[in-house]
């Protein structure tokens, strides 16, 4: 049976069962590693995320002084190689990809490592490195950014090189592409984030942006719009507002609005006016011509077949691959993240700056019939800084109805510069701060009436 040959429509070509077994092995373990929930001590989870917690708890008590040493090193081989471009290390491409950046992210990563000096020893101004700043980031957030780098680096060749985005790709681009305007195989990375992370789904989307699957703009909107909030994140924020017993009708409301986002977001600026254009030409990038009279089904099994059967890599290669990415996310995004999530943490607890933006937001909470607008209104914005700021601030707030939505909407807006907003900005991927503002604004514009109507309906 191994050597029984199969015929595709439209093709001449012959696969042996082995050579569908090569496709469908790796891509299978893929899906099981990334997508499917698992239920553990009472939370849900995926593999990778579960693995990844685990070496977290089995090094809480090394990873902020190994994160301070990795930032040390990165800064210091980053100024060496960037500033004097000596030829020794120059003509190594790994040295080259990893340490030879501009000005800006030098700059950044320099002020990471300060930022992480000043954290661990607990040194100059409080402000800085106390719990709800630096310390948060140092001790909490980057610590879970290492591990799922370290097991996403390793494991997503699996979901991206053996055929599965392909099938994905060929099957369900006739729903995204009228409805996001995205080809069908940005559903991978939507599914990704959905039952794993929002960085695994930024991560997805970056590499195929890297390797020319992706436009500029297809993979602005995919970053900005489809690394979504993970179901375990739902349910702890919903832990913290006290809300666990609405757990259904919420995540109902975030699908309508989150859904609604999605389609709107796309269509207008500044994503609308991202250029069509790849960062490389890709010879095994389906265009949509290809999936015209032809049968739809049939045609994606083929691609997802020739995508497996041409990537014939060996173990040693896969395993060099893999390292090359982990520590491209080690050194080219935790700096960022300590960099950027430090100062934007500092702005939102000890300046009024996110109060004052919020202001504006209190006649339309007004307007919608929103208990306690004025306590709420400073959540609206104050998740730009961090995922988790509007559940703190709004835990304390009596009324149920508004918990609900200020939980909803932070759920929906997806850009946070302590995690996926500074993941973002040191991807390759065609975003500035100037567009996360603004989509940002965007999305809470836009969930925000949505939610609160179907709150009208909930309570």
């Amino acid at each position: 049976m191994s050597g029984k040959k199969i015929q595709n429509q439209k093709s001449d070509t012959k696969y042996t069962l082995k050579e569908y077994l090569r496709f469908l092995v790796p891509s299978l373990l893929g899906i099981f590693l990334f997508m499917v929930p698992l239920s553990y001590q009472g939370d849900v989870t995926i593999p990778v995320a579960f693995m990844a917690n685990q070496v977290e708890a089995l090094l809480q008590g090394i990873l902020p002084a190994l994160i301070t040493i990795i930032l040390f090193f990165v800064a210091v081989m980053t100024t060496i190689v960037s500033t004097f471009q000596p030829q020794s290390l120059m003509r190594y491409p790994l040295i080259q990809a990893l340490f030879f950046v501009q000005p800006i992210w030098l700059y950044t990563r320099i002020l990471g490592l300060i930022f992480a000096v000043m954290t661990f020893f607990q040194i100059g101004p409080e402000w800085v490195w106390s719990m709800d700043t630096g310390g948060l980031l140092l001790t909490d957030l980057i610590p879970i950014l290492f591990s799922v780098f370290l097991f996403a680096g390793f494991l997503l060749p699996l979901l991206l090189n053996f055929g599965l985005l392909e099938l994905c790709g060929v099957l369900l681009n006739k729903i995204m592409r009228p409805l996001f305007t995205l080809p069908g195989r940005s559903s991978i990375d939507c599914l990704a984030s959905w039952m794993g992370d929002g960085t695994i789904g930024v991560l997805l989307t970056n590499k195929q942006y890297e390797e020319g699957y992706y436009t500029k703009r297809e993979a602005a909107v995919i970053g900005t719009t489809f690394s979504v909030v993970s179901i375990t994140f739902s349910i702890v924020i919903l832990s913290y507002m006290d809300l666990e017993h609405l757990f259904l009708p919420f995540y109902l409301t975030i699908i309508v609005a989150g859904f609604a986002a999605a389609v709107i977001c796309p269509r207008i600026p500044p994503l609308s006016r991202k250029k069509d254009e790849y960062m490389i030409d890709n010879p095994q990038r389906i265009s949509d011509h290809e999936l015209q009279d032809v049968s739809v089904v049939k045609f994606a099994i083929k691609k997802a077949v020739q995508r497996a059967t041409a990537n014939d890599n060996g173990f040693a290669t896969s395993t060099k691959n893999g390292l090359k990415n982990v520590l491209d996310m080690w050194f080219g995004v935790i700096p960022v993240v300590m960099a950027l999530g430090t100062v934007a943490l500092i702005i939102a607890e000890h300046t009024p700056v996110f109060e004052l933006l919020g202001m504006p937001f209190i006649p339309i909470l007004q307007l919608l019939q929103v208990p306690e607008a004025a306590q709420a209104a400073q959540t609206m914005v104050i998740g730009f800084a961090d995922m988790f700021l509007p559940a703190v601030i709004g835990s304390g707030i009596e009324s149920e109805f508004t918990r609900f939505v200020i939980a909803a909407v932070s759920v929906t807006q997806l850009i946070y510069m302590s995690e996926v907003g500074g993941l973002l900005l040191a991807s390759k991927l065609p975003v500035t701060f100037k567009d996360l503002v603004i989509i940002f604004l965007q999305r809470t514009i836009i969930v925000l009436p949505i939610i609160t109507l179907l709150a009208h309906f909930i309570f």
